[in-house]
């Protein structure tokens, strides 16, 4: 059964750091892109950053360039997302999705991803 489970989320202030983590299990060798997604009440999810499952090729979405770094662990079949000097326009909660298309791209659309993790609270304070 694929699954995805996220951990690392937490309450931090402005400034700080955090690292999500996203473990997955199930057909992990059938997938091309994961990601890291964020949506907050009343507001449309929104892509994060990517990356080529095989390939390790990385997209970041404007506001985190500079500031977030998205690796994965083969081995693991982990992804992470390093996210530093947090602001709290970061606060949201954060979804790590798969996609599963063979393509030589990152995907980085909410309806390309196949599967999806429960989500991860991330709150940030001024």
């Amino acid at each position: 059964q694929d699954q995805l489970v996220e951990s690392g989320g937490g309450l931090v202030q402005a400034g700080d750091s955090l690292r999500l983590s996203c473990a997955a299990s199930g057909g992990t060798y059938s997938i091309n892109s994961m990601g890291w997604f964020r949506q907050v009440p009343g507001k449309e999810r929104e892509i994060v950053a990517a990356i080529s499952w095989k390939t390790k090729l990385t997209y970041y979405s404007d506001f985190v360039k500079g500031r977030c770094n998205i690796s994965r662990d083969l081995a693991e079949n982990t992804v992470y997302l390093q996210m530093n000097s947090l602001k709290p326009e970061d606060t949201a909660v954060y979804y790590c999705a798969a996609e599963r298309r063979p393509r030589l791209i990152v995907s980085t659309r909410v309806d390309e991803y196949d599967y999806w993790g429960q989500g991860t609270q991330v709150t940030v304070s001024s």
